[in-house]
């Protein structure tokens, strides 16, 4: 009998080996407090094997074979409602009856308890079998923890200490709709003239006097939003002033949209209609939809004016999920491919003997081990953040000195989660795509035709680098976060590239010295992009009283002095993921040995891939740069040599 989890050996050693279960687990049985949980690490973890176990055959008995089918019977928009195939109704009746949806949901409040990092590996086993089913399966689950983290936030849960447990929630009414598989939830954040460019949204939240919201406007490209449960951010605060805190992004809320209600009768009345069914390239399992809301009874989540930061709060776990949806396709092209070329005899052998498609199946491997690294360590950074800053709000340390410690431990989680996720997001989004498409590749005209799913997988991957913010909007945040870190802190940005070039020399393990030479690229990277706005800021000083010179060097242009980096901000951010995933490798061989050979392989690949990105930021774009901005670039370009 086939099972997802147990025939895949790199995720089994991060549930036996890779993950420290100790804290995730302790922290979410409220340090062992937990009514009906588990008493220590060892109960949780039999638990946590039992729980992959069960998805993994569950996956590939249940989902799997449906896969073509649900990709072919899509669902339909009838009389206003979306309407899904028989297959996948009966399908998702199976999932509920797992009880999956209250993973990481206290027991108190119906869930199981578990860590989020848990949850993601589950949504890489559901991803490998058809990705469009853990979408759906996410925006219950998903939604159910969002709602859940904003009542914690807006201060309307509350915690009883003597017991352990969450005695009141808000949205306990949402959860459990969620949790019991009866409605679905969704977030809704583009609209028909803003995606990326969350200052432009339009859709607009209104108050009475008695404090009553409502929305108006429009939603596109909305992923289940048939559902009942709309996380919407929409523009509450006018402002003409560009300098006025509400202006922009200022301006925006988040709230919590019931998409309708019933009447007397026990009748659906629809407060958010669904405008349009989207066709799609992939994903056909679930529905993408335009709304429009128009005065919608609203909730608001928060205070006004927090919407953007309420998003992000909800966008960086998305965005880690979406690392591990990207996991599951490449798992399944990878498995499909080394399958096919296993049988498929050429030339007097199978061309998995062909050096070329050795390499091809050798390289899909190592990414998707390397992909796999950075996620868990991602996740396990996010989840640490949240649930230490959960600890110190509901049951702080009664000693001070304890609570600051506490404290430095979750902003230090946070750091690395900053850090991690965009990376993750962009690594495996674009893997998802390349490793798709070399499996069609591998299948040669069996991989272009329908009966081995192969294309399919590509047309699911297409999307990965475009949902939950774009490759570029990821990019854009890696190269800001990085370059901004070394201004900021100049001192502290010299001493990791001392350190890593006295490694790349000094250190006993040839493979730290790798490490740190790939680091070396990096800083390197970092240090050339840091020259060139410094040298235009000097260049400046030229011109001005020393008197104003701390004004020059503190007034950044953005679309000015930033344009090389932005111009290259996705190689930079291909080269900081690259040394983000080998030095959580390292940090694996240094404690497993057997982890040594994965490093190995991913160094092999990653050391040229980095010298040549290292060469295109120090040699190119100063062409491009004076097409785009004119005589100006050129006249600097010829002072800077």
């Amino acid at each position: 009998m086939a099972n997802f989890y147990e025939d895949n050996e790199d995720l089994q050693f991060y549930l036996e080996t890779g993950i420290d279960w100790e804290p995730l687990a302790r922290l979410a049985e409220y340090e062992w407090r937990s009514q009906d949980g588990f008493s220590n690490t060892a109960e949780a973890l039999d638990f946590y094997r039992d729980v992959l176990r069960m998805v993994g055959e569950f996956t590939a008995d249940a989902i799997a074979p449906l896969s073509a089918q649900l990709d072919r019977e899509k669902p339909k928009l009838v009389g206003g409602e979306v309407v899904y195939p028989e297959a996948r109704d009966a399908l998702f009746e199976q999932i509920t009856e797992l009880e999956l949806y209250g993973m990481c949901i206290p027991r108190e409040l119906g869930g199981m308890a578990c860590p989020l990092v848990l949850y993601q590996m589950v949504m890489e086993i559901l991803s490998r079998a058809d990705v469009s089913v853990a979408a759906q399966h996410g925006f219950r689950s998903g939604i159910a923890m969002a709602a859940l983290m904003y009542s914690i936030l807006e201060d309307t849960t509350e915690f009883d200490e003597e017991n352990a447990r969450i005695s009141k929630t808000r949205f306990s009414e949402v959860i459990d709709d969620l949790l019991a598989g009866r409605e679905c939830g969704c977030m809704d954040i583009t609209e028909p003239h803003a995606g990326s460019d969350m200052a432009a949204l339009r859709c607009k939240g209104e108050v009475d006097e008695e404090g009553n919201w409502t929305l108006t406007g429009q939603k596109t490209f909305i992923t289940q939003g048939d559902g009942k449960y709309h996380f919407v951010v929409a523009r509450t605060e006018a402002a003409t002033d560009p300098d006025d805190p509400f202006a922009g992004l200022g301006g925006l809320s988040m709230f919590l949209v019931p998409a309708w209600s019933e009447d007397g009768k026990g009748n659906r009345v629809r407060h958010v209609t669904i405008d349009g069914m989207e066709e799609k390239l992939g994903h056909h399992g679930s529905a993408t939809v335009g709304l429009s809301f128009e005065n919608a009874p609203a909730w608001l989540i928060g205070k006004r004016g927090e919407g953007f930061r309420n998003m992000l709060l909800l966008m960086n776990g998305a965005r880690i999920g979406v690392g591990f949806e990207a996991l599951g396709i490449c798992e399944a092209a990878y498995r499909l491919a080394k399958d096919y070329a296993a049988e498929r005899p050429s030339m007097g052998k199978t061309i998995d003997k062909h050096e070329m498609i050795a390499d091809y199946l050798d390289q899909m491997r190592t990414e998707i081990q390397g992909i796999r690294a950075i996620g868990v360590h991602a996740s396990v950074e996010e989840e640490m953040a949240e649930k230490l800053r959960l600890k110190l709000r509901f049951w702080p340390p009664t000693d001070e000195q304890e609570q600051k410690q506490l404290e430095k431990q979750v902003k230090r989680h946070q750091r690395r989660a900053r850090h991690l996720t965009p990376l993750l997001k962009y690594l495996a989004a674009e893997k998802a795509v390349e490793l798709a498409g070399r499996g069609v590749q591998i299948l040669g005209g069996a991989g272009y035709m329908k009966d081995y799913g192969a294309e399919k997988l590509l047309r699911d991957a297409v999307v990965l680098p475009i949902y939950e913010g774009t490759s570029q909007i990821q990019a854009l945040m890696a190269m800001k976060d990085n370059l901004t870190g070394a201004v900021r802190d100049p001192a502290r940005f010299m001493r990791k590239v001392a350190q890593a070039r006295w490694r790349s020399v000094s250190a006993r393990n040839p493979l730290e010295r790798r490490v740190a030479r790939l680091q070396g690229l990096s800083y390197s990277s970092l240090q050339y992009l840091l020259s060139r706005l410094a040298s235009r800021k000097v260049r400046e000083l030229r011109h001005r009283r020393v008197r104003d010179w701390s004004r020059v060097m503190t007034g950044w242009d953005p679309k000015r002095d930033f344009a090389l980096a932005l111009l290259h901000a996705e190689r930079l951010t291909r080269i900081l993921a690259d040394v983000a995933v080998a030095e959580e490798l390292l940090r694996q061989a240094e404690a497993h040995p057997e982890r040594v050979e994965v490093l190995e392989r991913w160094l092999e690949r990653a050391e040229p891939r980095c010298r040549y990105m290292h060469d295109e930021i120090t040699t190119t774009g100063s062409r491009l740069l004076r097409t785009l901005h004119g005589q100006e670039e050129a006249d600097e370009e010829q002072a800077a040599k």
